[in-house]
């Protein structure tokens, strides 16, 4: 266990402040996340040092399209999650953690040792450019996630976040110095959807965004279409436009099918059609968004960058595999900058 950062004592309760859920926690127990425990009026992290999962993958993977295409990225996750999303396909690792007294929490299998020096030599090892925190939430393993940034920033490395977006305005500040690209999942424009399928709400989300382009960080958005709960054309349309007038139209937008059957709550819903995807990658293209791409789906053309001053497609895409066709981050027919990071 490592003490926390962003907490404070309220009576004989804890809060903790790493996200916006700002749980109260009572002695000997954790907020939602199941991995901050209260533990005598101090506030300590379960899973530091402890990793769940590690994968070298493909940056496309997280996915960030302008950032670095091509490259591969170290990654690594934690167990718990500060969502419930019934639509999780990691569920196995994000909603593993059992709530309980603090007996509960010495039994459980947090994973195994990885410290944030051995994540860093890792990645030099295998010549990956970045690391990158993902495959559950990285707000709720903040103090690892922290010090293997600033190790690694410190080598030259980048480091991605793939968040949910709903860390409190202190951690966003405490990890700005050091965040290169992050990919937020808006998961719909509605807050009721945000409280009945995520146990969250949405102003949070868009607060964080807006923060993150304003500090200069290389922010892309995923939105899963999942069919009759975030597949409505009003509700797309709405996204877009925040992405367009708050963020900037070069923000890019990757649209992805739902599967039901790989979802920890949603099983009997079917996979969203792939003219549903389309459709809203259409939407995206209507409302003036330069850079929006499928997922999950077997399209031609909806995965690859196009030069928004020609149209010439300028990186071509399939599945993983990519064929650059930039030049430095331009367009080779007229010479257009691309918005992103393409190199180091």
């Amino acid at each position: 266990m490592k003490e926390a950062l962003n907490y404070q004592k309220i009576g004989a309760k804890v809060e903790c402040r790493v996200c916006a859920h700002f749980c109260r926690i009572p002695d000997g127990r954790t907020g939602i996340c199941g991995l901050r425990l209260n533990s005598g009026g101090r506030l300590y992290l379960l899973t530091y040092g402890r990793t769940a999962a590690v994968n070298i993958d493909p940056i496309e993977k997280k996915p960030l399209f302008h950032f670095l295409p091509g490259s591969l990225t170290y990654s690594f996750g934690t167990r718990g999650c500060n969502f419930r999303c019934a639509n999780c396909q990691n569920y196995d690792l994000s909603q593993f953690v059992r709530r309980g007294d603090i007996n509960d929490y010495a039994e459980v299998n947090w994973g195994f040792n990885l410290t944030p020096a051995e994540i860093v030599a890792n990645t030099l090892k295998v010549k990956c450019p970045s690391i990158s925190y993902t495959y559950n939430e990285p707000t709720v393993f903040l103090e690892y996630a922290l010090n293997t940034m600033k190790l690694a920033k410190a080598k030259g490395l980048k480091n991605v976040w793939v968040s949910n977006g709903y860390m409190s305005a202190e951690t966003l500040d405490i990890i700005l110095p050091y965040l290169d690209a992050i990919n937020i999942d808006l998961k719909s424009f509605d807050d009721k959807f945000y409280q009945t399928n995520c146990g969250a709400r949405l102003e949070p989300v868009l607060a964080n965004c807006r923060r993150l382009v304003k500090a200069g960080v290389w922010l892309e958005i995923t939105t899963l279409i999942i069919p009759a709960l975030s597949d409505g054309e009003e509700m797309l349309r709405k996204i877009a436009r925040f992405i367009k007038n708050e963020l900037g139209d070069f923000v890019p937008w990757h649209v992805s099918a739902f599967s039901g059957e790989i979802s920890w709550k949603l099983k009997h819903l079917s996979k969203t059609p792939a003219a549903a995807v389309k459709r809203a990658y259409d939407i995206g293209r209507e409302e003036g968004l330069k850079y929006v791409y499928t997922g999950n789906i077997r399209e031609t053309g909806t995965a690859d960058t196009l030069c928004p001053a020609c149209g010439r497609v300028t990186i071509k895409r399939a599945g993983y595999d990519i064929e650059r066709l930039d030049k430095n981050g331009h367009c080779r027919a007229c010479g257009q900058k691309l918005a992103g990071i393409f190199g180091l």
